[in-house]
């Protein structure tokens, strides 16, 4: 059975292709800084969005039916199935990354979601054989039904943080059984609308014992992957504990997790907590957690999560850049967490918006190694910061000195004159002449 039928297997064609399902920039057998483009990327499917979206938004209906001629329920996700592996090998994507939700249907009891589980499970396993593909993460959907309402493991009511515990602890065993590479925790609806009704304090303890309790179990099941938290700001709840890489940074050391987690970040998330990606990314690098990346891109002028295909070349190239000075990815990869737009609505669009976020990936690992090579802007920078290498300024780095050695030095050298210049506009400039030049 093809369900997408009259779409080949999409090809590399270089930059003078006007074929529209071919790939323009993303080679996956050329060789970067002794990886291949395929190796660098570890691009991924979403399965929420590719399989189960339908276009719908908070003011209308879907536009594309996601059925794949299934009749009832099992058909209709073993058909997801088939249709995933298919798009997947057209598009010579390697890994796929689900919520447990999205590859099974969910009944009125959980043992027999349970029961539905284990069956698409079996069914996948075989088509990851089939097709040589792999799970990249799992996740388990911790929002969409009304029981969470006002959250899992931060609910008020004990009973939905011990049915939220249940479903990660499933989501953890098929994970481990088709080998993911790692467990993503997104905060969903771990947040509050209004301190008016809300024990902070123990919603916060409460995630913090949750994630606790995944960790102890992941290990007694031998879950070798990586754990990671994707922060997000907002929506659905209006504040979210997760708002950003420095807030859950801070609540992981707060619980001593830190050593356990790494981040999954995505982009439209950082637009929405007022950061740019590079950011969030750097602060994770810096910090040692960077994991993973759900790449997309939001639109500057919605303040919610459009989760549009990333064709921002600037942003990917930024982002790559610190992919790389980070020693590239692990376990973790580019996962599209992305969809087409609502108008957007036959199975062509689905395949072009990947090519599109491909390329443009593509695009920016050759900027961000170009950037690296040329090495004007790491020069700059090391330079900027040079007043740290010698006299005060390594004595203030070893921790040689106090305040009041520091009040002798300033009153020694009287006013500061020399602050420097930035030189933003030149260093804007040296980066648009790698990318054009």
């Amino acid at each position: 059975m093809e369900f997408f039928k009259g779409i080949n297997k999409i090809k590399y064609e270089g930059p003078k292709s006007d074929n529209p399902l071919a790939f323009k920039f993303y080679n996956p057998d050329e060789v970067i800084g002794g990886k291949t483009m395929k190796e660098h990327l570890r691009f991924s499917m979403s399965y929420w969005h590719t399989m189960c979206g339908e276009g719908s938004d908070m003011f209308g209906r879907g536009t594309l039916d996601k059925s794949f001629g299934g009749n009832d329920k099992i058909e209709i996700y073993k058909n997801k199935a088939l249709a995933a592996f298919e798009f997947m090998e057209k598009l010579n994507l390697d890994y796929f990354c689900f919520h447990d939700r999205d590859i099974a249907p969910e009944y009125d009891s959980l043992r027999e979601t349970n029961r539905a589980l284990d069956e698409i499970v079996e069914f996948i396993k075989e088509l990851m054989k089939q097709y040589n593909k792999k799970l990249l993460w799992g996740t388990a959907n911790l929002f969409s039904h009304p029981r969470y309402a006002h959250g899992a493991a931060t609910s008020p009511y004990a009973d939905v943080f011990a049915f939220a515990g249940a479903q990660v602890k499933k989501a953890l065993d098929i994970t481990k059984e088709l080998e993911g590479q790692g467990y993503v925790f997104w905060g969903g609806r771990e947040g509050y609308e209004t301190l008016l009704n809300t024990n902070l304090e123990l919603e916060m303890d409460n995630l913090a014992r949750f994630l606790n309790l995944a960790v102890d179990y992941a290990k007694k099941i031998g879950f070798e992957g990586d754990f990671y938290i994707e922060p997000k700001p907002k929506e659905p709840t209006k504040h979210q504990y997760d708002f950003d890489v420095a807030t859950v940074l801070s609540f992981l050391r707060k619980y001593g997790l830190d050593k356990q987690f790494k981040m999954n970040i995505e982009a439209n998330h950082a637009t929405l907590a007022g950061h740019t990606f590079q950011h969030e990314l750097r602060i994770a690098r810096v910090n040692g957690v960077f994991g993973s990346i759900d790449a997309n891109q939001g639109d500057l002028l919605l303040g919610w999560d459009t989760d549009q295909f990333p064709t921002n070349v600037y942003d990917t190239a930024l982002c790559m850049y610190e992919v790389l000075k980070a020693g590239g990815f692990t376990k973790g990869g580019l996962n599209f967490d992305a969809k087409t737009k609502r108008g957007s609505n036959t199975f062509e669009d689905m395949f072009i918006g990947y090519i599109a976020g491909m390329d443009a990936f593509a695009l920016g690992l050759r900027i961000a190694y170009k950037i690296i090579e040329d090495g004007r802007i790491d020069k700059f920078i090391q330079e900027r910061y040079s007043s740290y290498k010698e006299g005060i300024g390594k004595d203030i780095l070893d921790g040689k000195v106090t305040l009041e050695d520091l009040e002798q030095y300033a009153l020694s050298i009287g006013e500061v004159k020399n602050i420097g210049s930035g030189r933003q506009e030149y260093l804007e400039n040296i980066l648009n002449s790698i990318i054009f030049g």
